[in-house]
Order: structure tokens, then C-alpha cells, then sequence
């Protein structure tokens, strides 16, 4: 008896031993890499917040589109579909969906007079054809997003580390890993995140060429600017900026001691390495431009048509067709720009100051004083101290401030992100810089606690409704006076809508709600859009259920009677005031308005 209780302690420790050593040696990494351990349980935080949004939250009207196209650029290698945004996002959350093999159901050319047609009737087929996996894709794309924007967290630190130090890093990820716009977005498939994180990607491995102007370094430039231009077209943006530091650096070579040619010669590497990462995110493919997609351009281009034309002919043996293809409709889109409003006004080319003021009332109050404070730090550091640091804060900062604010297309404070990762840096760094003040000690480490306190609740406040979060500096009205579109809601709160009404018997709904089209059916909920089509009779339904974004007006189109005449522009903006002053039996998710009419 003694002996087997003596063999079985035996077995205990040789069992306990390994454990006991692994533990210790985790402890001596921990205690070795303390800011490292600190920015993964920010992220591993973050990311079950982010993973916990997804159980709650449906389909956005943007993922409808993009997963699928996503999907079919992958395992076709067809680009023609959704190609105002180039594919790269798209691609990388369908990843997972080659293991899920869903139905594939190859576009039905003969029913789309352009590329928007056809992109339009792909999607509803690709969702009809995978109701059984409607869940399934809906998780694994968005989880391939949400590691996306945890690589854009470790990106942070490392920046801020290599600027600051790793206590400036750890709070700079903290600032990240708790904002209420940062986690609207973190989780959903669409371009605006991975644009944040390939815009710092770019001036993190520009600063390392700077620093040590090397053959792999020039290397490392151009594929993050590859990167960067099929991810999000905006982003064109990094060719020019090349073109001036090589001409910066052969007028100054001398001074920079460097032979005269060698920033040109690695300019000119950079840029091959550009061409050769763009080429193949399509596959090396340049199929001519449809037949379709010709009558596309003669249509909304009459004038150019025969440059046009000519630049798809000879740009395409130089870059993919569909690249050249996209980014004119890219162009055509910035050219007319998107109905939006703005502190209740409404305008199809926006306001220069739409993302200040977006930025204003999207951030947390905490963090935007914190951003505001550390902006002047850093100027101030600049002009006095000549401190080059936040030359790399400042300068990419201001850049794609001026190029934000010239867009006409407001729809969202989300296009604003890029700005965000930077200040996150700054703030860290001037939070860094209070914390090690001598006099008063205690009062800067208060302010510290205070500062980051207050972001936290924030962030458990708002969750999981952050699309439709705004700041109390948005309280005399309700979200949707102040701004539109994705700023105050986006459709992800079907489920949640599906749910409030079956629990109340109904299985239909009027209304206007953001992909309501596509989503609300899959719940078991039968839409019917609210604008009168003609020769389509409306249900009268026991309730309406309007999209704050609709509630505002900016996002309404009214289809054409039947003698094919339009509204008035004051009409289709006021089309649903008389539910702007009726008290909705229920406001879903803070961003859909429920109104019991019978």
C-alpha cells in the first residue's frame, strides 16, 4: 500500500516538474520582455471584445459586398467585381472560406449592363446559394479582419518603442486597444483598418531606409507601398511621396554623403518592386475591359472616352487592367463625390473640416483631449527642442490630415483612421513624458490614471453598439443630425432588429435600414423598403423600423414614378421627417429606430 502511494507521489512530481519549469521559465520571459507581456494582454483583451462584437453583431452593407467578391477574387481570380476597391482586404478574409467551401456561383454576365450590376447581382447570389454557411462566413471573414487590426497593434508598439521607449509603447497599444471608433471597426470586413495599418507600415520601414539607406531597405519600401495600393486606393498617396524623397535625396546626397544616384537607383527599385506586388495581387492577370465596362466609361466619361481607353490599352501591359479599371472608378466616385450631412446640412462633395469635426465627436472625450495636448506637445518639441522624433508623428499626421480634407466623399469618420495610429503614439508618448515629471509626481500619475480610466469606460459603455458611438460633445441633438452613413449606422444591428420582432410575432417589416435588403432575411424577417417603386404595393405592416442614417436624410434615394420623375432634393433629404419627431417604441443597437404604426 505504501509502495503504489509512494509511486504514485513519484509520478506526481515527474509529472509536476515539467509544468513547474515551464512555468518559471514563462515568468523569466515575462520578467525579461515586461513591455512586450504588456502589449499582448492589451491585445488578447482587445481581441475578446472584438470576437464577443461578432456574436452580437450582423452584416454590415459593405460586407455584403465585399465578401463575396473577396472570395471570388481568390478562388477565380476574376477582379471585375466590387473593383472601386482593390482586392488585397477582400482576399485575405476569404482565406478561411477555402476550408468552409461554399457555393460558388459564377456571375451571370448577361444581366449587368456595367461593372455594378454585376457586382450587385453576384452578391445576393453568393448569399442565396450559402444560407447554411451564412454564419460561417460571417465569423471566419471577420476573424482574418480582427487579426489584421491586432498586426496594426503590435505594429504601434513597435513604432512608438523605436521612437519613445517600451513604457511610451505599452500605453500608446492601451490608448489603441480601448477606442470606441478603433473597435467599431476592427472587426469588420472593408479596406479602412488594413489602410491604418499599411499607412504606418509605410513610414515605420521609411524611417528604418532613412536611418540606413540600404538595398533591402529600399526593398522593404517598395513592397510596403505595393502593399499599401492594393489595399486601399487612397493610398496612391505613397508614389508621390517616393518621388520626392529620391529627389530629396539626390539633391542632398552630397551633404547625406551617398553617391549621387543611389537614391534614384533605389527609387527605381522601390517602384519595381510596386509594379511587381500589384501584379500579383491580380494574378498577373489583365483581361481586356468587358464589353459592359466599355459602355460604363463612354456613359459617365463621354469626353475622355478615347483617352481613356487608350490609357487601359497601354497601362495594361504595365499593371493589371482591372488595377487601371478600379481606380477610375475610384476616381469617378471622387469626382462626384457621396451625399452626406454634417451638423444637419447636406452636401454631395462634403466640408473641408468634415473630419475634424467627425474626429471631434467620434473619439472619446479623454482621448481627444489627450490628442489635442499631445499635437501642441509635439509642435512645441519641434520648435524649441528641434526634436527630429516627432517629425515621423507630425509629418505622415499632417499629410493625410490635407489629403482627407479635400475628399469629397464624408462618409465616415473611418476614413480617418490613418490619423488615428499616430496620435495614439503621440499620446502615449506625452502620457510617457508625464509620468516621469518629479513635482507634482502624484498629481501627473492621477492624471494618467484618469486619463486612461476614463477610456476604459468608455469602451465597456459603448459595447458592443460602437458604429453609432459619439462623445458627449454630441448630446443637444439626436446621433444622426450631427453626422451620416456609417458615422450612426451601418445595418449590423439585423439580428438584434429579427429578434425584437420575433419576439413580437411579426415576420415582416417596413422600413430604411442599411443592407436591411440583404441581412433581415436570413433572420426570418421579410423586408420591404419603404420608397414607393412603381407598380409595387407596400405591405402595411404594424411596424416601421428606420435606419438612423436614414432618419437623417443624407442616404435616401427615392426611385422614380412611374412617368420617371424624381423627387426634389429638399423632399428626398425630408422623405421620412415625420419619424423624426415620433417616439420609436424601441431604438436596436442605438442605431435603429423601431416605430409601432398599428
Amino acid at each position: 500500500m505504501e509502495d503504489a502511494l509512494k509511486q504514485k507521489q513519484e509520478a506526481g512530481v515527474t509529472i509536476g516538474e515539467p509544468i513547474a519549469r515551464a512555468f518559471a521559465a514563462l515568468k523569466r520571459l515575462v520578467a525579461v520582455r515586461k513591455a512586450e507581456a504588456v502589449c499582448a494582454a492589451l491585445l488578447l483583451l482587445m481581441a475578446a471584445n472584438l470576437f464577443g462584437q461578432i456574436s452580437r453583431k450582423s452584416l454590415t452593407n459593405d460586407e455584403m459586398i465585399h465578401i463575396p467578391a473577396g472570395y471570388y477574387h481568390l478562388v477565380a481570380g476574376y477582379f471585375q467585381l466590387n473593383n472601386e476597391h482593390p482586392p488585397l482586404v477582400k482576399m485575405w478574409a476569404a482565406l478561411p472560406l477555402l476550408f468552409i467551401q461554399p457555393n460558388e456561383p459564377p456571375p451571370a454576365k448577361d444581366e449587368a449592363e456595367h461593372n455594378m450590376n454585376l457586382t450587385w447581382g453576384y452578391q445576393s447570389r453568393f448569399w442565396n446559394d450559402n444560407a447554411e454557411h451564412f454564419e460561417a462566413i460571417i465569423f471566419w471573414t471577420r476573424a482574418f479582419i480582427i487579426i489584421t487590426t491586432l498586426a496594426l497593434g503590435v505594429l504601434i508598439f513597435l513604432y512608438a518603442r523605436d521612437l519613445f521607449g517600451p513604457r511610451a509603447a505599452c500605453l500608446s497599444v492601451a490608448l489603441f486597444a480601448v477606442e470606441p471608433t478603433v473597435l467599431a471597426h476592427g472587426r469588420i470586413v472593408h479596406t479602412d483598418m488594413a489602410a491604418a495599418l499599411v499607412y504606418l507600415l509605410f513610414f515605420y520601414v521609411l524611417r528604418g531606409y532613412v536611418k540606413n539607406p540600404t538595398w533591402r531597405r529600399a526593398l522593404l519600401v517598395g513592397l510596403a507601398s505595393g502593399i499599401a495600393l492594393v489595399t486601399k486606393f487612397s493610398m496612391i498617396i505613397m508614389l508621390p511621396l517616393l518621388a520626392c524623397l529620391a529627389l530629396v535625396g539626390t539633391v542632398f546626397a552630397a551633404r547625406l554623403k551617398a553617391p549621387g544616384r543611389r537614391p534614384l537607383l533605389h527609387a527605381a527599385f522601390a517602384f519595381l518592386m510596386v509594379l511587381m506586388v500589384v501584379n500579383a495581387a491580380y494574378y498577373f492577370r489583365r483581361p481586356p475591359i468587358t464589353t459592359p465596362d466599355v459602355a460604363w466609361v463612354k456613359l459617365q466619361s463621354p469626353e475622355k472616352f478615347d483617352n481613356l481607353m487608350a490609357v487601359f490599352h497601354w497601362g495594361s501591359t504595365v499593371v493589371p487592367t482591372y488595377f487601371l479599371f478600379g481606380f477610375y472608378n475610384f476616381w469617378l466616385h471622387t469626382k462626384h463625390g457621396h451625399p452626406t450631412s454634417l451638423l444637419g446640412h447636406y452636401s454631395s462633395l462634403g466640408w473641408w473640416y468634415y473630419f475634424p469635426v467627425a474626429f471631434a465627436l467620434k473619439t472619446s472625450l479623454p482621448f481627444l483631449i489627450l490628442s489635442i495636448a499631445s499635437l501642441f506637445w509635439a509642435l512645441w518639441r519641434l520648435a524649441v527642442n528641434r526634436d527630429p522624433r516627432f517629425l515621423w508623428l507630425v509629418i505622415p499626421l499632417l499629410i493625410y490630415l490635407a489629403v482627407s480634407m479635400i475628399s469629397t466623399i464624408d462618409i465616415g469618420v473611418r476614413h480617418f483612421l490613418p490619423v488615428y495610429m499616430f496620435l495614439f503614439t503621440l499620446g502615449g508618448a506625452l502620457l510617457d513624458r508625464l509620468l516621469r515629471v518629479r513635482y507634482p509626481r502624484h498629481f501627473a500619475i492621477a492624471l494618467v490614471a484618469l486619463l486612461l480610466s476614463w477610456t476604459t469606460v468608455e469602451a465597456l459603455r459603448a459595447y458592443p453598439d460602437y458604429v453609432p458611438y459619439m462623445n458627449q460633445l454630441a448630446s443637444s441633438h439626436p446621433h444622426w443630425w450631427y453626422l451620416s452613413d456609417s458615422n450612426v449606422e451601418w445595418g449590423d444591428d439585423a439580428r438584434d432588429l429579427a429578434e425584437y420582432l420575433h419576439a413580437r410575432g411579426e415576420t415582416e417589416v417596413r422600413g430604411a435600414i442599411s443592407g436591411g435588403w440583404g441581412t433581415l432575411a436570413r433572420y426570418g424577417i421579410a423586408y420591404h423598403e419603404i420608397f414607393p417603386k412603381p407598380g409595387v404595393k407596400i405591405p402595411d405592416t404594424r411596424y416601421v423600423a428606420i435606419g438612423a442614417s436614414f432618419l437623417n436624410g443624407s442616404t435616401i434615394a427615392v426611385p422614380a414614378d412611374e412617368n420617371g420623375h424624381f423627387v426634389t432634393e429638399e423632399q428626398r433629404v425630408n422623405y421620412l421627417a415625420e419619424y423624426r419627431t415620433l417616439k420609436p417604441e424601441a431604438v436596436i443597437g442605438n442605431s435603429i429606430y423601431v416605430y409601432r404604426v398599428k
